[in-house]
């Protein structure tokens, strides 16, 4: 670049020769010099050549220049970044150590006992969880027989006469006979017949006298069915007469069974007594050996009519019977002479006999008495009823759904005396499912074979529990209204 100029000012060859090394030392300062007198070179230069040359280097230059240019401004970029990134992880950390600090501030105040205002609330009266009364009855029905001997709980299966265990033809008073019977054998009940009533004042001291001298309480029981069978109204005792219930039934209203209930619990309760084994549940059917003492011969009317009669008994404070299970209404005989069958089929049973007894059972009644008839459609094996089980568990208790006291019917009649001993009519009766045994032939023979086989585990204790539970229900309900 230097000799070119130099030949366009007239220079020899001779004088570029000598002068070539002094050139070449300073060409990196006329370099320098060229870049800051462009516009003076760019006139020294005719060559297209030359002048491309020199604008290659001059784009290259100012390349640099840019990149330098860019360069500076990343570092100066990237240390305020610098900076700022750790301004920010600077106040992060302080954020950090104040959270850390306020935590710890709260843990130790929760650890320091904090002393607050005392608030005194008047407390609400606690209301008391509600008992159910079964509950209640139940309880207290076990606290009677709980601590019994065993040979007292067997005799409070028992429902006798005075005379079985006084040993008076005809007991008309309770006295020091009736203290020593009860001491000896605390029989769960009595029942009374005409020849024990002489007038109001008589019967009413008896039952207040024999009741005192009971050490457990006892049922005092009569047949007051209404119209013929009614111990106290056609005795000298003057009573409202309730006519039989027949009549009562006959024109179908319900009412008036209701007011013949409450007319004789009304007069029993005051007389004394505390069960009445009544009303008649049978259904009437052609020819029946019941008479007039049945309500009819309509199932359904004959239910109504029984649920009626159970609610007034029942709601003087008198205990109700529905005898005779499972219905003697279709017989035309008497258990008292003799064996008696029923004949009805099973489906029979159920659509007619066994619905005023369901009527009774929902109604509320106390007792079921059990007849002795016999019932194939029931028991195959033609036992008496009192002493099935299948009569009186699989049907009674189970499908009727009974849990009151089951009440054999009088185990002296001829069905029962005729084809078993006092010893085995008992026992089987309590196997079968009965609480209650009635007037046995031999009272105290049926007493000694059911506690023979209460010992011999015949029957367990725990059975018999069963039964007393029963009736002490029966026997406490007022207790709970006191």
């Amino acid at each position: 670049m230097g000799k070119l100029r130099k030949r366009r000012k007239g220079y020899s060859d001779e004088e570029l020769d000598e002068e070539e090394d002094d050139f070449e030392d300073d060409e990196v300062e006329e370099e320098d010099e060229e870049e800051i007198e462009e516009d003076d070179e760019d006139e020294d230069y005719d060559d297209e050549s030359e002048r491309r040359a020199y604008r290659h280097r001059r784009r290259v230059r100012n390349q640099i220049i840019v990149y330098l240019v860019i360069f500076f401004v990343v570092v100066a970029i990237a240390g305020g970044g610098f900076a700022i990134g750790r301004k920010i992880f600077s106040l992060v950390q302080q954020k950090r150590q104040e959270a850390e600090m306020a935590k710890a501030e709260e843990e130790a105040a929760e650890e320091e006992p904090v002393e607050e205002e005392m608030v005194i609330d008047t407390p609400e009266p606690a209301e008391e969880e509600p008992v159910e009364e079964e509950d209640l009855l139940g309880g207290l029905a076990e606290s009677y027989y709980s601590e019994m001997p065993i040979e007292t709980k067997v005799a409070g299966l028992f429902m006798v006469t005075p005379e079985s265990i006084t040993g008076v033809s005809t007991a008309t008073k309770a006295g020091d006979g009736t203290q020593e019977a009860l001491n000896q054998y605390a029989v769960g009940g009595l029942i009374y017949f005409g020849q024990n009533i002489v007038d109001q004042e008589q019967i009413t001291t008896m039952l207040s006298s024999t009741a005192s001298k009971s050490s457990y309480p006892i049922f005092l029981a009569v047949d007051e069915e209404g119209g013929d069978v009614s111990r106290v109204a056609n005795s000298k005792v003057e009573v409202e007469k309730v006519e039989d219930m027949a009549a009562v039934g006959a024109g179908g209203d319900a009412s008036k069974a209701a007011e013949a209930g409450t007319t004789i619990g009304s007069y029993l309760k005051e007389i004394g007594f505390n069960v009445d084994f009544a009303p008649v549940a049978d259904v009437a059917g052609e020819g029946s050996a019941l008479g007039n003492r049945s309500f009819g011969s309509d199932p359904q009317m004959v239910g109504e009519m029984v649920a009626s009669a159970v609610g007034g008994i029942e709601g003087t404070g008198v205990s109700a019977c529905l005898k005779h299970f499972p219905g003697l209404g279709s017989t035309t005989e008497d258990t008292h002479d003799g064996r008696v069958e029923i004949t009805k089929s099973i489906e029979e049973l159920r659509t007619s006999d066994f619905v005023p007894f369901s009527a009774g059972i929902e109604a509320g009644v106390d007792f079921v008495m059990v007849s002795h008839a016999t019932a194939p459609a029931l028991d195959e094996d033609n036992v008496p009823s009192s002493l099935s089980k299948k009569v009186i568990t699989d049907v009674l208790r189970g499908e009727l759904g009974f849990e009151g006291v089951v009440i054999t019917d009088a185990l002296d009649m001829t069905a029962i005396t005729e084809y078993y001993t006092p010893e085995e009519a008992a026992v089987m009766a309590l196997e079968a499912g009965a609480d209650m045994l009635l007037m046995p032939e031999d009272f105290e023979k049926a007493y000694n074979a059911v506690l023979a086989a209460v010992q011999d585990g015949t029957i367990s204790e725990e059975r018999i529990n069963e039964s007393l539970n029963r009736i002490y229900r029966v026997k406490c309900k007022d207790k709970l209204d006191n």
